[in-house]
């Protein structure tokens, strides 16, 4: 093969995978807005019941993702990532489209579920992109992708917030399914994979003998614990956030747009944020820049509890945003500091799995603690998890400080 067309195939193997994780971005974060109120549709439901059907019809597809991941990806290594990324886009295509036909809420919470399961769409995209780029372009090429997988998520609330309000909740998810099909038939015909084979002689380091190697195992945990807490304060709003939402504007007809805009208002704050606050970091300290992120949060939580208009809600969700820009990016560069180089990509995968917990356990504890103490007691129980994470932080971090 020659140089150009060496060039010209790694720039179109980016070009549609940036697309394809950009609507899997979108795929997974689009319900946000309107999952409660489509499942309201399905029945006739009391508010506490409501709530934990929004819980756990949100948290499944995340269980069963980080339950199915490994294997995704050990099937990935052993017959290549085109054929994962494949079986992901139409597994995807299929089950999104099938969710525009529910009848109750069993068959909706299946569904999810299987969406979890046919996960797997974004990582082999990143790993295929890793290992057939020419390395003088591999860095270039994966923060690419990143914006993709960013920017679906950013848009993810908004777009389907704003589809369900001009068409339905239904044809939302068949439009969204159409859609993955495309992504699915753009791979198929646009992406090569190049067959890779693994040196004969290699013989890594087990991860057990890595770990046990490790010189700052309790700081390491601790920066998995820090991310598992944030992530779950972050995904504790979002099965009743239209809910919420409804309730501020006394069931306004644009609720569901509403609450797409208050969904996304906090990827839009760490996407402005988070380049300004890594400098910062450089400047004064990353530990210290995470628990600046802390004080920003617990000030924005706890005056939200009290909200009296949609307004005031992005207001205080935009600084959720802010506080996440300056705490997940700098738990990152910890980690990257702190972990030899033959463990970081070990190390950013456990992380990466404290983070899917977290978004399991957001949501079920956020349904939970709305059942109880209404849904503003959401945002104390996030503020209190989050002096909870500091207080772990300061503790893990001991050894930094000396």
């Amino acid at each position: 093969m020659s140089k150009n067309q060496e060039k010209s195939l790694w720039k179109r193997n980016v070009l549609v995978l940036w697309f394809g994780v950009f609507m899997t971005g979108i795929a997974l974060s689009e319900v946000m807005p309107f999952l409660s109120l489509y499942i309201d549709t399905l029945g006739h439901f009391s508010k506490n019941q409501l709530t934990f059907y929004s819980g756990a019809i949100f948290s499944v597809s995340f269980l069963v993702m980080a339950i199915v991941s490994p294997l995704w990806g050990n099937l990935a290594d052993r017959k290549g990532r085109k054929l994962m990324m494949l079986r992901a886009a139409l597994g995807m295509a299929i089950v999104l489209f099938l969710m525009g036909y529910v009848t109750n809420v069993w068959q909706l919470f299946i569904l999810r579920a299987l969406q979890g399961a046919t996960g797997g769409y974004i990582s082999n995209s990143n790993a295929l992109i890793a290992t057939q780029t020419p390395k003088e372009h591999a860095g270039h090429a994966l923060g690419i992708l990143v914006t993709g997988m960013t920017a679906g998520n950013l848009l993810g609330p908004l777009f389907g917030g704003t589809l369900a309000s001009v068409v339905s909740y239904r044809m939302s998810f068949h439009i969204t399914g159409i859609i993955l099909f495309l992504v699915f038939i753009l791979t198929m015909f646009f992406v090569k994979e190049e067959p890779h084979v693994a040196p004969a002689d290699s013989n890594p380091t087990s991860t057990a003998d890595l770990w046990h190697a490790l010189p700052n195992k309790q700081l390491i945990f601790g920066l998995f614990i820090t991310t598992m807490l944030v992530q779950t304060v972050n995904t504790s709003i979002n099965p009743i956030i239209s809910l919420f939402v409804r309730e501020l504007t006394n069931n306004s007809n644009n609720t569901t747009f509403l609450a797409g805009v208050v969904a996304a208002m906090p990827g839009i704050a760490t996407v402005f944020a988070a380049p300004q606050f890594g400098k910062i970091g450089d400047r004064v300290g990353t530990h210290r820049m995470i628990k600046i992120g802390f004080c920003i949060a617990i000030a924005a939580l706890v005056p939200t509890a009290f909200v009296t208009s949609v307004f005031m809600l992005m207001v205080f969700r935009f600084i959720i945003g802010i506080s996440d820009a300056t705490m997940l990016p700098a738990v990152q560069t910890l980690l990257s500091k702190n972990s030899p180089s033959a463990m970081t990509g070990r190390i950013f995968s456990y992380n990466q799995s404290f983070q899917s917990i977290g978004s399991v356990m957001g949501p079920m504890f956020g349904a939970l603690v709305a059942s109880v103490f209404d849904y503003r007691g959401i945002f104390i129980f996030s503020a209190l998890l989050i002096v909870l994470n500091a207080i772990l932080f300061n503790f893990n971090t001991k050894s930094l400080r000396k």
